[in-house]
């Protein structure tokens, strides 16, 4: 991999994003050149040294954080070295989970599941050990061969998703980590980034991906948007920026996530999926697909927005629709009820097959 791009500053239309007052890092990261790549992005940040990324009292644990988690979102950055490089299998989204270059971000969407683990506090943290990251990924593919039958992931290249725990575009206002990412990914004729997005990064539209990487753009209805997804672009401008993402050698998919149900529901995904039919190019159809998920929600993550934005509540807690579920890393979530989930999963696929019968589906749950 050629070398990174020199970091360039946070544009000013930014700002409502990324103000940001201080950096906590470990020493590591402080040394590495990625580090110091992030410092001279925010040259006015104050800096504070810790041992842990993930042991800082003033954010970990720290309940009072719930009435400033617009505010440290927005002020504050984390930089870290990512210790552990594995990548975990999947089979939805992707083949293989990536190691994170980055987890937490500074927009503040209702239902995120990431604080569940951090505790009343989730602003970015980088890990600026990019090379040893991308190196470990370069090595994991190697050794996956051919794929050697096609799969609901992809039909021929392993899927990796490089934005579990982030939103890429986001991150990649702050450092060259996406960039670095993509650049990977486009000299690896076996396998395929993915990550998705609610966040339009045009900056994102320069780096070449040459097919490599594919970008779902997260999308609902924009009435519910409008409560939920906090400080994200929005559903119009997402819309809009497809055929863009594609023309500039993105794969695009489309991630319907999360479908929340609620009186009037079915009219709105109605009008959205005729949006996408009226707007999108034909090239931008040809190569879609969609992930179809239903809301899952958490009683910690619900007893923390109540203290900040109760409102999104009134849509994502509903017991009267909801059972538990043990997630997969053993916590206690809540989704619909198994006969509400599966009518909504049937009556969205019967919508999009009425208004965007050129859409595949690759799963929905």
């Amino acid at each position: 991999m050629g070398a990174a791009a020199s970091p360039s500053p946070v544009h000013t239309d930014l700002s409502r994003l990324l103000q940001v007052r201080e950096i906590y890092a470990e020493p590591a990261a402080l040394e590495s050149a990625r580090g110091r790549d992030v410092l001279a992005r925010f040259p006015t940040a104050q800096v504070v040294e810790v041992p842990s990324h993930w042991k800082i009292p003033e954010l970990h644990g720290n309940e009072g954080n719930v009435e400033r988690w617009v505010r440290v979102k927005t002020e504050t950055l984390v930089l870290g070295v990512k210790k552990s490089l594995t990548a975990r299998e999947n089979s939805r989204s992707s083949n293989w989970i990536a190691p994170s270059t980055a987890n937490g971000c500074a927009m503040a969407c209702a239902y995120c599941y990431v604080p569940r683990r951090k505790g009343y506090a989730n602003p970015i943290t980088v890990f600026t050990n990019i090379e040893q990251i991308t190196g470990y990924l370069r090595r994991h593919v190697a050794r996956q061969g051919v794929k050697a039958e096609p799969d609901q992931c992809d039909p021929v290249s392993w899927v990796y998703d490089i934005g579990e725990n982030s939103d890429c575009s986001v991150d990649a206002l702050v450092s060259d980590n996406v960039a670095d990412l993509v650049a990977t990914f486009r000299e690896l004729p076996t396998a395929k980034a993915s990550f998705a997005t609610k966040y339009v990064n045009r900056q994102l539209l320069d780096l070449d991906p040459q097919g490599r990487t594919r970008v779902r753009f997260s999308l609902m209805p924009d009435a519910d948007a409008r409560v939920v997804d906090v400080r994200t672009s929005r559903v119009p401008d997402r819309i809009a920026a497809v055929d863009d993402f594609v023309e500039a050698g993105y794969e695009v998919h489309l991630n319907f996530s999360p479908v929340i149900l609620r009186e009037g529901w079915e009219a709105d995904w109605a009008a959205l999926l005729r949006q996408l039919d009226d707007e999108l190019s034909p090239a931008a159809k040809a190569q879609a697909a969609a992930e179809v998920i239903m809301l899952t929600h958490n009683r910690d993550l619900h007893e923390v927005n109540l203290g900040w934005h109760p409102k999104a509540e009134e849509l994502l807690w509903r017991p009267d629709l909801q059972q538990p579920k043990r997630s997969q890393n053993g916590q206690w979530n809540v989704r619909y009820r198994n006969d509400v989930k599966r009518a909504g999963v049937t009556r969205l696929q019967e919508l999009i097959a009425a208004h965007a019968p050129w859409l595949r589906v690759r799963y929905a749950f």
